[in-house]
């Protein structure tokens, strides 16, 4: 029989963050491989992308199966995610659910799925995209609420799986300059003038500066570090209560 190839999976590698994190580990040698709701439109000899919809707990079962099947995975990046903006007044339970879905189960049913072979490696690495959104953010009552659940999540996975060698941390990415947050906060809009108003270092992140931290928390010989939520925000968080 011949031997897996060693692979870390990425949630939402198509575009923005995820793909920057890909992207990154490629540069590495690494094989990546993407699940996204859309086939990228770029390409590397070692990037293989399965196309699935994550807020179905079917399809994430059906894919995160065959990804076990054919690959050896050592690392997980649980990235994909939606805004699905409202406030507590216009805030739907299907949108809810929908987000649920993405940030919550998925996440947990792709770190069952690739376990066994997370464990083998002995140095196994799972890293979570939570949100700045995490310490409360306005007009995102279903996303700051999934976001920090993510944080409760890394941190109790941390918890039951550090002596497998298995770390497990978050990212809370503040404004990034990506497709998604543009969506959300159009340029010129005031409330986009007010985000870049409150960023410290005077500049929108970029998702290079995601992937750098990802890459510190992927690494194998960064093993002591667990349990952790690295906000790369710009200064966002400052004078907020941490989580």
């Amino acid at each position: 029989m011949s031997k897996k190839t060693q692979a870390t999976v990425v949630s939402g590698a198509s575009s923005g963050i995820g793909r920057a994190i890909a992207e990154a580990l490629l540069a590495q040698g690494r094989t990546v491989v993407n699940l996204d709701y859309n086939l990228p439109d770029w390409q590397h000899q070692n990037l293989v992308s399965f196309q699935a919809d994550l807020t179905s707990e079917q399809a994430t079962r059906e894919r995160a199966a065959e990804i076990a099947a054919a690959y050896e995975v050592v690392a997980l990046v649980n990235n994909a995610g939606a805004t699905r903006p409202g406030t507590i007044d216009t805030a739907t339970t299907a949108q809810l659910d929908d987000v649920v879905g993405l940030h919550l189960r998925a996440p947990m049913l792709l770190a069952q799925a690739f376990l066994p072979s997370l464990r083998a490696s002995g140095q196994g690495r799972i890293v979570n995209m939570s949100s700045r959104a995490a310490l409360g953010k306005v007009d995102r009552i279903v996303y700051s609420a999934t976001k920090a659940g993510m944080v409760g999540m890394t941190r109790t996975m941390a918890m039951e799986l550090g002596r497998d060698g298995i770390t497990v941390n978050a990212i809370g990415p503040g404004p990034i300059a990506t497709e998604l947050f543009r969506k959300s906060n159009p340029e010129g809009a005031p409330q986009t003038q007010r985000i870049l108003d409150s960023i410290a270092v005077g500049r929108m992140g970029t998702a290079e500066d995601v992937a750098r931290a990802a890459l510190f928390f992927l690494a194998p010989e960064n093993g002591f570090v667990t349990g952790q939520i690295l906000y790369v925000c710009g200064g966002t968080t400052l004078g907020q209560a941490p989580v």
